[in-house]
């Protein structure tokens, strides 16, 4: 939220600088973003009224103007605006001044002319980005007067960056509170009246949606002047808040907005048919925006219609076939208070923010809508007239927040902040605050007001004490804990440890969030049941995520755009789950490599990594745990049909997945080069085998190769397998080390070369001892996977 300094200190002036006041705001939990002056540098620069123009002699597109700035005669200077005019008053920089940028004034000649000077826009002045001709001010502005005075442009705009819960805030008054109640000292509210009723005319009002929208209050102003000027001190408060001047009513509006914190809105009330129904939208419904956009409505998005269509979408925009231009006359004003639930989220589903939406899904004061009307209705009737009709109410008071009675403990004040405070200084911090504050037996009865609805328990409370008391101001202590160390398990291995061996390897640790955008879950997963978040942060994080891979991948194309082609990610968290309707968390593992398999280097020549590069990886994972797991040929619908594995444990438990990313999936999400992604259960792969001590043999170990031809479905694992279920207890270690396929083998075969290794623990094994137990091997190949030796 923006803030001119200057209009805050209408309300509360503090004996304090501005650097101080900011530090101030800071600490007391308004965290300050940024601080800038509200206008460009610049000097020599005063009010001036046009006498006269004539046209330039020597150029179409020049006028020669007679400009009073307060002197003794008036000043001949040359512009070529298209909106100067006789009678207009205009910023008129004088000979000698400094514009933005270090631009001087000097004594010229235009085409031949004469020019004592410069009549300026808004633009040139540092004032605003564009500007389509002079600044015009309004009849009253003072001739001679120094601008920079005029618009109060040696202000400062303070830019506040406000947590969720602190919505009483976004107002000028509520900053003011915080600034008065920091300083010990009084502030003054904005002084509002009851508008005299001109005429008894209203339009009906009907609710439906009581729960939503409990307080709903309309006025009819009928005879308002559409060509109105909006005040310039008006137009500068607002854009020092960071919204442009649009019309004298819509201003007034955003003026009430900015002041109080109570959004409203103005209807063109002769484009209203019927009446006013407060009511949920029929799906299908359309509604073209005061911004341009047409969006889709359905039955869950609260609007405000009347008997044809619909007029606005509550708590967000209005419409534009209701809008008020420049020729309404009649207008219809709404003041109401919709419930955070109602329009939290609502906007972001439209790809809208709007700083109505910002108030409303954060929670607006219920008992301020009278308090604003009024005030919006007597600053329309002093800029654009009109006549007043009555306020129309609609209140369903079951639905209106309370705010009930919070008891606050002294003792519970010394517990949780290490500090007593005088039993004043609460009182007065909570009676700044704008609570109702009673004596109980055991502190105080405190009832907070309707615009903090952050006041629900007693922490609450006593967070407010350190906050407005000072954090600085507490005490160091040292604690004293008494803790007992904990035991630590062999059968578990630390995750630190396995995230230590993959940084070894070359992986990076990723962390992304845990809600992902829907496109890409259903993508990766789209058999997965989708856990779509109620009130997502925006629209491209509206999911749970299924599988972490959603944000490595993300992550992974986000550094590849940015030229690093070599890439390795491993991220540890959960994974969201729905089962039977019930949420399940699970802790997993997951990495992802490409690029190539070394950095570019001299010793070695460049390859791409490829599936067996993963898998080397993550075996390393489970050497850690001392974890024989076993690889099967599985089908995922993110990963390649031919080069994806399922991870089973010795007891056949699924550990987890790993693979090379489909084709189509890889193209989709805009990839140029092979991905390969691995997923692994965290709790199964930490689960650790204690390793045995085992008594080396003094004997000498035998190893024989065998070339063997298999089918083609045979895989590493069964050749093995088949080995280590010969019985034979000689058998001390099998390795693969080569793979052939030629037309000598066959169609349907390869031929896989094995090395055994014998050793015995008693006895050094003779030949014919190591020829029987070799041969008990072949024929336990032979006769389970079909193996023949190859010749």
């Amino acid at each position: 939220m923006q803030i001119s300094e200057a209009w805050l200190r209408e309300y509360v002036n503090p004996p304090i600088s501005t650097q101080e006041l900011v530090v101030q705001l800071t600490m007391a939990g308004l965290e300050v973003d940024s601080v800038k002056p509200a206008g460009a540098v610049f000097s020599g620069v005063v009010i001036g009224e046009v006498l006269s123009t004539q046209q330039h002699p020597d150029a179409d597109k020049l006028k020669v103007c007679l400009v009073n700035v307060g002197q003794s005669e008036p000043l001949q200077i040359v512009c070529g605006a298209s909106n100067v005019s006789q009678g207009l008053k205009v910023p008129a920089a004088l000979v000698g001044a400094v514009l933005p940028g270090d631009f001087n004034i000097k004594l010229s000649k235009l085409r031949g002319v004469e020019s004592s000077g410069m009549l300026c826009s808004e633009k040139e002045l540092g004032i605003a980005v564009d500007a389509t001709g002079l600044m015009e001010l309004l009849p009253d502005a003072p001739v001679g007067a120094d601008i920079r005075e005029y618009l109060n442009l040696n202000d400062t705009i303070i830019e506040i960056d406000l947590t969720p819960n602190r919505a009483d805030c976004l107002s000028v008054e509520g900053i003011a509170r915080e600034v008065a109640l920091l300083n010990s000292i009084d502030w003054t509210a904005t002084q509002v009246k009851k508008a005299a009723i001109h005429h008894q005319d209203t339009l009906p009002i009907s609710v439906e949606e009581k729960s939503a929208c409990p307080r709903y209050l309309g006025r009819l102003i009928k005879g308002v002047n559409p060509k109105a000027e909006t005040p310039a001190w008006m137009k500068e408060h607002l854009r020092r808040s960071g919204i442009r001047s649009l019309s004298a009513v819509v201003d007034v509006t955003n003026y009430v907005l900015m002041e109080l914190g109570q959004p409203l809105h103005a209807f063109d009330a002769d484009k209203i048919v019927g009446g006013i129904t407060v009511r949920m939208a029929k799906n299908g419904e359309t509604l073209a925006l005061l911004n341009g956009q047409t969006i889709t409505l359905d039955s869950e998005a609260l609007v405000i219609a009347d008997n044809q269509q619909v007029l606005a979408f509550a708590g967000v925009m209005g419409g534009s076939d209701s809008a008020v231009t420049d020729n309404t006359q009649n207008i219809f004003l709404e003041c109401a208070f919709f419930s955070p639930r109602a329009i939290a989220g609502k906007a972001r589903r439209f790809g809208l923010h709007t700083d109505s939406s910002h108030r409303f899904e954060r929670g607006v004061d219920a008992t301020l809508q009278h308090r604003a009307i009024e005030r919006a209705t007597q600053l329309i009737i002093e800029i654009a007239g009109g006549s007043v009709g009555p306020i129309n109410e609609v209140k369903h008071e079951p639905s209106l927040p309370h705010r009930p009675a919070i008891i606050l403990r002294r003792q519970r004040i010394a517990k949780m902040l290490g500090i007593s405070l005088p039993d004043q200084q609460v009182f007065d911090i909570f009676v700044r605050l704008g609570m109702c504050i009673e004596q109980h037996p055991e502190g105080w009865r405190i009832a907070p007001p309707g615009f903090r609805f952050d006041m629900a328990i007693e922490a609450d409370l006593i967070e407010e004490l350190a906050r407005v008391h000072g954090y600085n101001n507490i005490p160091n202590n040292s604690l004293l804990m008494r803790a007992e160390l904990g035991k630590a398990t062999e059968t578990v291995l630390d995750i630190d440890r396995v995230k230590d061996l993959l940084v070894d390897r070359g992986y990076q640790e990723a962390i992304t969030y845990s809600f992902v955008d829907e496109a890409i879950q259903q993508a990766i997963a789209p058999d997965d049941v989708l856990i779509k978040i109620t009130n997502p942060i925006s629209s491209d994080l509206s999911v749970m995520r299924s599988t972490l891979w959603c944000g490595l991948l993300k992550a992974a194309l986000h550094n590849l755009n940015r030229q690093q082609t070599r890439i390795r990610f491993f991220e540890t968290g959960l994974r969201f789950l729905n089962v039977d309707g019930h949420t399940e968390q699970q802790k997993m593992l997951s990495g992802l490599i490409l690029g190539s398999f070394y950095s570019k280097q001299w010793g070695e020549k460049l390859r791409k990594v490829d599936f067996f590069d993963l898998k080397a990886d993550v075996q390393a994972l489970f050497s850690l745990a001392d974890c024989n797991v076993h690889y099967v040929a599985a089908e995922h619908s993110a990963l390649h049909p031919g080069q994806s594995a399922q991870i089973l444990s010795e007891a056949g438990e699924k550990i987890g997945i790993l693979g090379m990313l489909h084709p189509n999936l890889e193209k989709h999400l805009g990839f140029e080069t092979q991905v390969f992604l691995f997923e692994l259960d965290q709790d199964l792969l930490l689960d650790k085998n204690i390793k045995k001590f085992k008594p080396l043999s003094k004997y000498p170990s035998v190893s024989r190769d065998h070339a063997l031809i298999v089918k083609e479905n045979i895989s590493a694992d069964d050749i093995i397998a088949c080995i280590n279920s010969s019985n034979e207890a000689n058998v001390q270690g099998v390795s693969i080390f080569d793979l052939y396929r030629g037309q000598e083998i066959g169609e349907g075969y390869k031929s896989i070369a094995v090395s055994i290794t014998l050793q015995n623990f008693s006895q050094t094994l003779t030949d014919v001892e190591i020829d029987a137990i070799f041969n008990n091997i072949l024929q336990t190949l032979a006769k389970t996977i079909g193996a023949k030796l190859r010749d």
